[in-house]
């Protein structure tokens, strides 16, 4: 199974791409994390947000591979625990097909994405820089397959 991460955002610094490169190496090839990055909309003095986010939207849903279980990063979501989230990837990788998290600009997600998902996840209540919702996100996951690994990284 593969774990797409959808992100609107391109060109992050490199404490973001060494910490989400670390964690995602770190995960066997029976779960893999690949990050597929979306250019983000047109912002600025003038610009539709609006149409940025909707575009930002076809993008995202552009690039979810045919078949694969789509999961929304939303502030409003379902949180998860540690353990729960291992619990989720038991049943995804129990399911056999790929893992698409969207992850959306800084006004999140368009309605359609939000839409095409079959479940909603919260990080947090707290607004987070989407940067470091990357790194999170692998970290997270990483630590949930060491639950079901039995692998002593999680220690909770």
């Amino acid at each position: 199974m593969k774990i797409h991460l959808i992100a609107v955002g391109e060109r992050m610094p490199r404490w973001v791409q060494e910490g989400y490169a670390e964690y995602a190496r770190r995960l066997p090839r029976e779960c893999t994390l690949q990050l597929v990055e979306i250019a983000p909309g047109r912002r600025g003095k003038g610009a539709d947000t609006a149409r940025a986010v909707r575009e930002e939207g076809e993008r995202l849903l552009a690039a979810i591979p045919r078949g694969a279980r789509v999961i929304a990063l939303e502030v409003n979501g379902r949180p998860w625990s540690t353990e729960q989230l291992a619990g989720q990837l038991e049943k995804w990788l129990a399911g056999g097909s790929d893992v698409a998290l969207l992850v959306g600009g800084p006004e999140g997600l368009s309605e359609a994405a939000r839409k095409a998902a079959a479940q909603q996840w919260s990080l947090s209540p707290l607004t987070l820089p989407h940067p470091l919702v990357r790194v999170i996100v692998a970290e997270q996951l990483y630590r949930a397959w060491s639950i079901l690994a039995n692998h002593p990284y999680h220690r909770a």
